[in-house]
């Protein structure tokens, strides 16, 4: 029974993936890819939000395929943000909707970059996206 088990948890843990996307750093995936054309000719390495004023949002468009061998929805987290307090007055978003991504597949996202009208002591920030594909 117990061998079972196991190889049910390793089956689920071998149906996941992570892409970690860091906003000065380079995207790291395994079965998802992030690209910003839909021909995906040019592979997201980065992601330069530009000059931010405070009371606006950000966006930049990108084309997310499934590269993996099984159907996949994905998540979102943002994470590792420097300074630590940026969460206060910062948030990120995206238009992605839990549709499932067949293989070979892939959707248009928009990630929104939120930044509060009142953010105060706050010159420059960083932080990774983390999108994690579930099969």
């Amino acid at each position: 029974m117990l061998g079972a088990v196991l190889a049910v948890m390793a089956v689920a843990y071998a149906a996941t993936n992570t892409v970690t996307l860091h906003n000065v750093g380079t995207v790291k995936g395994i079965g998802v890819g992030i690209y910003w054309d839909n021909a995906f000719t040019n592979r997201t390495t980065s992601i330069d939000w530009g000059l931010t004023e405070p009371g606006t949002i950000q966006n930049r468009t990108v084309y997310i395929r499934n590269e993996g061998n099984a159907d996949v929805t994905l998540t979102l987290l943002a994470s590792n943000w420097s300074p630590t307090n940026a969460t206060t007055y910062i948030s990120l978003s995206w238009t992605y909707d839990n549709q499932t991504i067949p293989v070979d597949q892939a959707i248009q996202v928009t990630l929104g970059l939120t930044i509060a009208s009142n953010v105060t002591g706050i010159t420059s920030f960083s932080f990774d996206i983390l999108v994690t594909a579930v099969g």
